[in-house]
This record gives structure tokens, sequence and C-alpha cells, in this order.
């Protein structure tokens, strides 16, 4: 039986197709481990880092950003890069768009270190790997180097994103102490892990938005001085970012309405250090989330006990990035090394 050009073709196309999802490896074949660029990609890691520090130098809440986005990647699916995928035909909604990813940045400086790699080694290293190196090297940028880890990789990218598991998996800052600690529960973290991660509010930027509720709390829970700072930062926009920790706020405003704070007042912002504990016991922190903390025993316990060791802290944080960063993929999920950070190689649909 003969068949037409027509059919022809379309078969070619099929098997074609079939033998691209067949080559896609899946996220559960490879173990993750330290040194796995070593000959694959040699001295990947420090060209990660020299973007990293270069970025970090032409603005630091770069590096804030890249902190924030191992979180927000890795708490979603795992770590799978599914943060930095742009809306398409397949994610129409990414994770990008969800409520509680307001402010996510630093995906251009991400693209950059990709495009380099690349260059380097194309089809090899991971946007979820790089990632995860960024935020490291950020992290310990940040902190003078005080926090540090070896990142174990061989990390592949996934092809789904959608802002709804975003939203349903991602801890709100509306939240309080138990829904918090039912959160991480889930992804197997203690409640002295949730305080320890926590501290990382020492540094970057929230919305308002992410805060609106602590406008009109009690003093019981915020600094009525510091409540007046944020209501005045908000009312210079619709809705303006505003700096998390009040260290790092202009110094004219802070001497305006927590006059006391002044002495703490950096001119180089974000410094990632143990300051979120001094400031939640002093009831100054931004969202109801961070206060929300001293009203548990054992979570208060860990941030009076991190905020008398800023050494210990910086120890347990290091180790709770590195916990972070090895959630995997949902079992059974297909992976592949995306070209661009943004956009998956080829549909599966």
């Amino acid at each position: 039986m003969k068949l037409s050009a027509a059919v022809l073709c379309a078969l070619v196309a099929v098997q074609a197709a079939a033998l691209l999802l067949a080559t896609v490896p899946s996220a559960q074949a490879k173990e993750l481990e330290v040194g796995y660029y070593g000959k694959k990609c040699k001295g990947v890691e420090n060209v990660v880092k020299w973007h990293v520090i270069k970025a970090i130098k032409a603005n630091r809440r770069t590096g804030a950003a890249l902190v924030r986005l191992l979180f927000h990647d890795c708490f979603v699916r795992g770590c799978d890069g599914s943060v930095l995928l742009d809306a398409s035909s397949d994610n129409p909604h990414p994770e990008k768009e969800a409520p509680v990813n307001i402010g996510l940045a630093a995906f251009d400086v991400l693209e950059e270190i990709k495009a380099a790699v690349e260059k380097r080694c194309p089809g090899v290293v991971s946007c979820s790997d790089i990632l995860i190196y960024a935020a490291r090297d950020a992290a310990s940028a940040l902190s003078n180097g005080h926090v540090h880890f070896a990142v174990p990789a061989g990390r592949l990218d996934g092809f789904v994103s959608k802002a709804d598991e975003a939203q349903a998996e991602l801890p709100d800052s509306t939240h309080d102490v138990q829904q918090l600690i039912d959160n991480f529960a889930r992804k197997n973290f203690t409640v002295e892990e949730l305080v320890i991660l926590t501290g990382a509010h020492s540094i970057g930027q929230g919305h308002c938005s992410s805060f609106r509720g602590r406008l009109s709390e009690p003093s019981s829970q915020i600094t009525p001085a510091y409540r007046d700072l944020l209501n005045y930062k908000c009312s210079q926009g619709s809705n303006p970012p505003v700096d998390n920790n009040v260290r790092d706020e202009d110094y004219d405003v802070v001497a305006k309405f927590v006059a006391g704070f002044t002495s703490r007042v950096r001119k180089i912002p974000d410094f990632l250090d143990n300051s979120f504990y001094h400031n939640n016991l002093a009831k100054i922190v931004t969202f109801h989330s961070d206060w929300t903390l001293l009203t548990h025993k054992e979570a208060l316990g860990h941030v009076v006990e991190y905020a008398e060791n800023g050494t210990l802290w910086d120890e347990d944080f290091s180790e709770s990035l590195l916990k972070l960063s090895k959630l995997p993929m949902p079992a059974g999920s297909k992976g592949e090394i995306r070209k661009k950070c943004s956009v998956v190689n080829h549909r599966l649909y």
C-alpha cells in the first residue's frame, strides 16, 4: 500500500516528536553531587560568581533578589527553575504572576549568566543549578563570606510553571505562626528552620500590598513609631516597595519616625546578618508573618537564640539554604537543560 506524501510527513513528524520526548531525561536519573560539572563544564562556578559579584557591585539589591529566588523556586515543584519561566502556551500563567511572587527580580542577571555558560559549555548546565550557584554566591557576598556552602549540582529544568501552585505552596506574609509551621512542615522543615530562613528578611524589600494589615495592627504587635514609618512609606505611591530592614531606610525618614534607631542606619544596604532577630524582638519588622514568630514558644526561643548569636545563625542559615536547594522535583517529572532560562526548549504536548 502506498502512502501519500502528506501521510508520510505526518508519520515522520510523529516519530520525531516521540523520539524527542524519549530523550528528555528523568529528573530522578542523577543524584546531586558537589563538583558535578568538574569535567562537564570546568570553571562554571567561577563564571557564575564573577557575574554575581559584578551585578552586586552595580546594585546590592540584586543580591537580595537572587537569595529570594532560591526560596521561591525551590518551595514550588522543587529546585527546577520553574520560577524563571515566562508566560507561554504551555504555561499561560507562570509562577511569576502569583501575588505572593510580587517583586521577584534578577531574572536578567540569570539570563546573562546562562548565555555566558552556554557559550562556554552548550547544553550542559541547567538554569536551576545556575540559580542555586548564584543565590549561594549572593548570600556569601552580602554576608561578607559568613554564609557559604558547597552546592551539589545535577538538577534538570522543569517544564511546568503555574501561578496557582506558587500561591498555594509558598508561605504568605499574612500567615499566623501555625500556618507557617504547617507550610514548612509539608516541605520537611522544622520550626527552627522556619525561624532560620525567615532571617533572610534582614535584606531585600517588600511591597505595601504584602503588609497592608500591619499598618493598623496594635502596639502589642508593632512599635507605633515604626507603624507610622510604614504608613508614611506606603503613602508615597500606589504600591511602593519598602525596605524589609529599618536599618536600610533613608536616614532622614528613620530620624523622623524612629529616632532611636538612627545609629543603626547603614549607608550600604542589604547586609545579610542576624539583625532581623533584633528587629523582631523590638517589633520593628515589616510582615505579620515575621512578628507572629514571637507568639510561639519554640519559635520565640530561636528568635532570641539567633539575636544573641550571629555566628550560629550564619552557620545554620548556610545549612538551611543547602537543605532548601535539595528539594526535588515532583516524582516522575521530566526535565531538560534549557537554552534560555525563561523558555522551555520545546513543547511537551
